[in-house]
């Protein structure tokens, strides 16, 4: 028996479904301080250009990812992800556990496409005035045998985000 298939469910592995975590982290430093970058990637604009011109994240006007308006540790609102800015092929339940303002936010979700979606952004102060911004995204599909395609595919979105701010900001 699988130990960490034991773990999970506590049975025997014969009964044991498969569970397939997919990490990705991205990691890049950026020429401007943290507070600069948070006010960017914080506010549902900046967050569509990181995912333009490919997708678009739809939001109930004036969303904002702050302590003073987001419901901590409850879902949010239902954002559907639009292919070409147009086309919805999946949704994401929003629910976002922390929120540290220009240092970072954990989101805690479940998608159309994903049972678990957990997406850890964090923004750290460099020495020279810039921001090392880290994007940890750990996930489980909903259908397990996807899992490298799906891996592929977010870290392709997620470098794709990633230069997106580095044309923003300047890249180190």
């Amino acid at each position: 028996m699988c130990p960490r298939a034991k773990a999970l469910v506590g049975a025997d592995a014969s009964t044991c479904p498969i569970v397939t975590t997919v990490e990705v982290v991205t990691t890049s430093d950026l020429r401007a301080p943290p507070e600069a970058v948070w006010a960017r990637v914080a506010s549902l604009e900046g967050i569509n250009h990181e995912l333009g011109p490919w997708m678009r994240m739809t939001a109930p006007r004036g969303a904002e990812l702050s302590p003073a308006t987001v419901p901590l540790g409850q879902r949010w609102f239902r954002s559907w992800i639009l292919l070409l800015g147009v086309v919805p092929f999946d949704y994401d339940d929003l629910c976002v556990e922390r929120i540290d303002p220009g240092r970072g936010f954990l989101e805690r979700s479940t998608m159309l496409s994903a049972r678990i979606w957990e997406h850890e952004r964090t923004l750290q102060p460099l020495n020279d005035g810039g921001t090392r911004l880290t994007d940890r995204v750990n996930f489980v599909p909903r259908l397990p045998r996807t899992a490298p395609v799906h891996r592929t595919v977010i870290a392709a979105i997620f470098r794709h985000r990633h230069r997106r701010l580095e044309r923003v900001f300047g890249a180190r």
